[in-house]
Protein backbone atom coordinates (compact mmCIF):
# COMPACT_ATOMS: atom_id res chain seq x y z
CA UNK A 1 0.00 0.00 0.00
CA UNK A 2 1.93 3.37 -0.65
CA UNK A 3 2.31 6.10 1.31
CA UNK A 4 0.50 9.14 0.98
CA UNK A 5 2.02 12.35 -0.36
CA UNK A 6 2.45 15.34 2.05
CA UNK A 7 1.99 18.47 -0.67
CA UNK A 8 -0.34 20.34 1.42
CA UNK A 9 0.16 23.57 2.51
CA UNK A 10 -2.13 25.27 4.84
CA UNK A 11 -2.64 29.27 5.40
CA UNK A 12 -4.18 31.03 8.14
CA UNK A 13 -3.90 34.86 10.20
CA UNK A 14 -5.69 36.70 12.44
CA UNK A 15 -7.67 34.57 14.79
CA UNK A 16 -7.21 37.63 17.70
CA UNK A 17 -6.95 34.24 20.53
CA UNK A 18 -7.89 36.26 23.55
CA UNK A 19 -9.91 39.27 22.76
CA UNK A 20 -12.93 40.38 24.52
CA UNK A 21 -14.71 40.57 21.81
CA UNK A 22 -18.13 38.71 21.03
CA UNK A 23 -16.93 35.35 22.67
CA UNK A 24 -13.56 34.90 22.90
CA UNK A 25 -13.86 31.28 24.11
CA UNK A 26 -15.98 30.43 21.15
CA UNK A 27 -13.75 31.67 19.29
CA UNK A 28 -10.56 29.48 19.93
CA UNK A 29 -13.08 26.59 20.29
CA UNK A 30 -13.71 27.35 16.28
CA UNK A 31 -9.58 27.83 15.51
CA UNK A 32 -9.20 24.43 17.51
CA UNK A 33 -12.06 22.58 15.31
CA UNK A 34 -10.19 24.10 12.46
CA UNK A 35 -6.63 22.40 13.32
CA UNK A 36 -7.99 19.06 14.47
CA UNK A 37 -10.17 18.72 11.12
CA UNK A 38 -6.64 18.81 8.88
CA UNK A 39 -5.48 16.26 6.97
CA UNK A 40 -2.22 15.60 8.70
CA UNK A 41 -1.50 12.88 6.49
CA UNK A 42 -1.57 15.19 3.28
CA UNK A 43 -0.07 17.78 4.52
CA UNK A 44 3.96 19.64 4.14
CA UNK A 45 3.25 22.82 6.68
CA UNK A 46 1.21 25.56 8.04
CA UNK A 47 1.99 29.03 7.86
CA UNK A 48 0.73 31.24 10.56
CA UNK A 49 0.97 34.37 9.19
CA UNK A 50 0.34 36.54 12.61
CA UNK A 51 -2.01 37.59 15.38
CA UNK A 52 -2.80 34.38 15.79
CA UNK A 53 -3.11 36.04 19.10
CA UNK A 54 -4.33 38.80 20.22
CA UNK A 55 -1.61 39.66 22.53
CA UNK A 56 1.67 37.90 23.22
CA UNK A 57 4.22 38.96 25.32
CA UNK A 58 6.54 36.45 26.31
CA UNK A 59 8.77 36.64 29.44
CA UNK A 60 11.84 34.34 29.90
CA UNK A 61 9.76 31.94 32.30
CA UNK A 62 6.45 32.75 31.41
CA UNK A 63 3.86 32.64 28.54
CA UNK A 64 0.46 33.52 28.61
CA UNK A 65 -2.31 31.21 29.11
CA UNK A 66 -4.24 32.00 26.51
CA UNK A 67 -4.53 29.41 23.67
CA UNK A 68 -2.37 26.65 25.53
CA UNK A 69 -5.22 24.13 23.62
CA UNK A 70 -4.19 25.67 20.56
CA UNK A 71 -0.50 25.30 21.85
CA UNK A 72 -0.89 22.07 22.42
CA UNK A 73 -2.43 21.22 19.48
CA UNK A 74 0.00 22.85 17.47
CA UNK A 75 2.99 20.65 18.89
CA UNK A 76 0.53 17.70 18.15
CA UNK A 77 0.22 18.75 14.64
CA UNK A 78 4.24 18.93 14.44
CA UNK A 79 4.76 15.96 16.28
CA UNK A 80 2.64 14.03 13.43
CA UNK A 81 5.62 15.48 10.56
CA UNK A 82 4.20 18.59 9.57
CA UNK A 83 6.54 22.18 9.28
CA UNK A 84 4.93 24.78 11.44
CA UNK A 85 5.94 28.30 10.73
CA UNK A 86 5.29 31.38 12.58
CA UNK A 87 5.36 35.13 11.35
CA UNK A 88 4.61 37.50 13.93
CA UNK A 89 2.35 39.73 13.67
CA UNK A 90 1.59 43.43 15.34
CA UNK A 91 -0.28 41.48 18.06
CA UNK A 92 1.87 38.92 18.79
CA UNK A 93 5.15 40.64 17.72
CA UNK A 94 6.34 39.95 21.40
CA UNK A 95 7.97 36.06 20.54
CA UNK A 96 11.64 35.45 21.30
CA UNK A 97 11.97 31.84 21.77
CA UNK A 98 9.18 29.93 22.88
CA UNK A 99 7.74 29.13 19.97
CA UNK A 100 10.83 28.10 18.26
CA UNK A 101 11.77 25.90 21.70
CA UNK A 102 8.78 23.79 20.89
CA UNK A 103 9.64 23.05 16.93
CA UNK A 104 8.27 26.17 15.17
CA UNK A 105 9.65 27.91 12.42
CA UNK A 106 10.11 31.47 13.13
CA UNK A 107 10.51 33.69 10.02
CA UNK A 108 10.12 38.22 9.22
CA UNK A 109 8.18 39.42 6.48
CA UNK A 110 8.23 39.22 3.74
CA UNK A 111 9.48 35.51 3.38
CA UNK A 112 10.03 34.28 0.18
CA UNK A 113 9.58 30.31 -0.04
CA UNK A 114 9.40 27.84 -3.05
CA UNK A 115 6.78 25.54 -2.50
CA UNK A 116 5.95 22.87 -4.75
CA UNK A 117 7.27 24.18 -8.02
CA UNK A 118 6.19 27.45 -7.31
CA UNK A 119 7.28 31.04 -5.87
CA UNK A 120 5.37 32.20 -2.12
CA UNK A 121 5.40 35.73 -0.37
CA UNK A 122 4.64 35.41 2.85
CA UNK A 123 4.03 38.24 6.01
CA UNK A 124 1.45 39.57 7.99
CA UNK A 125 1.43 42.18 5.72
CA UNK A 126 1.66 45.55 8.09
CA UNK A 127 4.43 48.34 6.65
CA UNK A 128 4.78 46.46 3.64
CA UNK A 129 4.21 49.18 1.10
CA UNK A 130 4.34 51.98 3.57
CA UNK A 131 2.28 52.73 6.63
CA UNK A 132 0.89 56.04 8.67
CA UNK A 133 3.88 57.83 10.30
CA UNK A 134 2.29 56.60 13.56
CA UNK A 135 1.73 53.06 13.24
CA UNK A 136 4.98 52.56 12.12
CA UNK A 137 6.59 54.45 14.88
CA UNK A 138 4.35 52.78 17.31
CA UNK A 139 6.10 49.42 15.67
CA UNK A 140 9.62 50.53 15.96
CA UNK A 141 8.66 51.15 19.87
CA UNK A 142 7.43 47.25 20.22
CA UNK A 143 10.95 46.26 18.43
CA UNK A 144 13.14 48.19 20.58
CA UNK A 145 15.20 46.47 22.86
CA UNK A 146 15.25 48.48 25.52
CA UNK A 147 11.44 49.33 25.77
CA UNK A 148 10.86 45.58 25.82
CA UNK A 149 13.59 45.28 29.08
CA UNK A 150 11.45 47.94 30.12
CA UNK A 151 8.28 46.17 30.00
CA UNK A 152 9.70 42.88 31.51
CA UNK A 153 10.18 44.62 34.61
CA UNK A 154 6.04 45.06 34.96
CA UNK A 155 4.62 42.03 36.75
CA UNK A 156 3.18 39.57 34.04
CA UNK A 157 -0.10 40.09 35.87
CA UNK A 158 -0.07 43.55 35.41
CA UNK A 159 1.52 43.78 31.94
CA UNK A 160 -1.05 40.92 30.09
CA UNK A 161 -3.77 43.66 31.25
CA UNK A 162 -2.16 46.50 29.84
CA UNK A 163 -1.75 44.91 26.42
CA UNK A 164 -5.03 43.35 26.69
CA UNK A 165 -6.77 46.80 27.66
CA UNK A 166 -4.78 48.41 24.41
CA UNK A 167 -5.73 46.13 21.91
CA UNK A 168 -9.74 46.00 23.54
CA UNK A 169 -9.70 49.42 23.37
CA UNK A 170 -7.74 49.31 19.30
CA UNK A 171 -10.03 47.00 18.50
CA UNK A 172 -13.45 48.92 19.63
CA UNK A 173 -12.04 51.96 17.23
CA UNK A 174 -11.46 50.98 14.51
CA UNK A 175 -14.34 50.39 11.85
CA UNK A 176 -14.56 47.49 9.84
CA UNK A 177 -11.46 48.10 6.57
CA UNK A 178 -12.37 47.26 3.19
CA UNK A 179 -9.14 46.37 0.85
CA UNK A 180 -8.60 49.84 -1.65
CA UNK A 181 -8.12 47.98 -4.73
CA UNK A 182 -4.77 49.31 -6.41
CA UNK A 183 -4.46 52.16 -4.33
CA UNK A 184 -3.56 49.69 -1.32
CA UNK A 185 -0.08 49.68 0.14
CA UNK A 186 0.06 45.97 -0.20
CA UNK A 187 -0.69 46.13 -3.50
CA UNK A 188 1.78 48.42 -4.49
CA UNK A 189 4.61 46.53 -2.69
CA UNK A 190 3.82 43.36 -4.79
CA UNK A 191 3.87 45.60 -7.95
CA UNK A 192 7.40 46.70 -6.62
CA UNK A 193 8.72 42.87 -5.94
CA UNK A 194 7.38 41.57 -9.44
CA UNK A 195 9.83 44.10 -11.09
CA UNK A 196 12.77 42.53 -9.78
CA UNK A 197 11.55 38.99 -8.89
CA UNK A 198 9.02 36.58 -10.12
CA UNK A 199 6.10 35.29 -7.57
CA UNK A 200 2.99 33.09 -7.89
CA UNK A 201 1.11 33.93 -4.92
CA UNK A 202 1.20 36.83 -2.63
CA UNK A 203 -0.72 35.71 0.79
CA UNK A 204 -1.13 38.08 3.46
CA UNK A 205 -3.44 38.81 6.88
CA UNK A 206 -3.58 41.97 9.29
CA UNK A 207 -6.33 43.81 6.70
CA UNK A 208 -9.31 41.77 8.33
CA UNK A 209 -10.49 41.73 4.50
CA UNK A 210 -10.86 38.31 2.17
CA UNK A 211 -9.33 39.62 -1.57
CA UNK A 212 -7.86 37.11 -4.24
CA UNK A 213 -6.51 39.96 -6.68
CA UNK A 214 -4.79 39.19 -9.88
CA UNK A 215 -1.48 40.81 -10.26
CA UNK A 216 1.02 41.45 -13.30
CA UNK A 217 1.19 38.32 -15.21
CA UNK A 218 0.26 35.25 -13.36
CA UNK A 219 0.32 36.13 -10.03
CA UNK A 220 -1.86 36.89 -7.19
CA UNK A 221 -2.62 39.07 -4.40
CA UNK A 222 -4.33 36.82 -1.56
CA UNK A 223 -5.41 38.56 2.28
CA UNK A 224 -6.66 36.38 4.16
CA UNK A 225 -10.13 36.93 6.39
CA UNK A 226 -9.78 37.03 10.06
CA UNK A 227 -11.30 34.97 12.68
CA UNK A 228 -13.92 37.62 13.98
CA UNK A 229 -17.45 37.86 14.08
CA UNK A 230 -17.83 33.91 14.26
CA UNK A 231 -16.33 34.15 10.72
CA UNK A 232 -12.92 32.05 9.04
CA UNK A 233 -10.33 32.06 6.54
CA UNK A 234 -7.89 30.52 5.35
CA UNK A 235 -5.82 29.05 2.44
CA UNK A 236 -4.61 26.22 0.82
CA UNK A 237 -1.82 25.13 -1.53
CA UNK A 238 -2.01 21.62 -2.64
CA UNK A 239 0.69 21.58 -4.98
CA UNK A 240 -1.25 22.55 -8.37
CA UNK A 241 -4.14 24.68 -7.43
CA UNK A 242 -4.25 27.21 -4.81
CA UNK A 243 -7.65 27.68 -3.18
CA UNK A 244 -8.99 30.54 -0.83
CA UNK A 245 -11.88 29.34 1.75
CA UNK A 246 -13.71 31.72 4.30
CA UNK A 247 -16.79 32.47 5.21
CA UNK A 248 -17.20 35.60 3.63
CA UNK A 249 -16.46 36.51 -0.48
CA UNK A 250 -13.19 37.82 -1.45
CA UNK A 251 -12.57 41.24 -3.29
CA UNK A 252 -11.46 41.11 -6.80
Amino acid sequence: MGTVSRREVYFVSDVHLGLEFRDPAEREERFLSFLKALPLERMRALYLLGDIWDFWYEYRDVVPREGARVVARLIAIMDAGVEVWFCPGNHDIWTFSFFESLGMHRFEQPGFFSIGGKEFCLGHGDLLGGAPRGYSMMIRLFRNRIAQRLFSLLHPWIAFRIGGGWSNSNRRSHAPYHFRGESEPLYRFAESVLRSRHVDFFVFGHLHDAVDMPLGGASRLIVLKDWMDGGWSYAVFDGVTFSLHSSESPSE
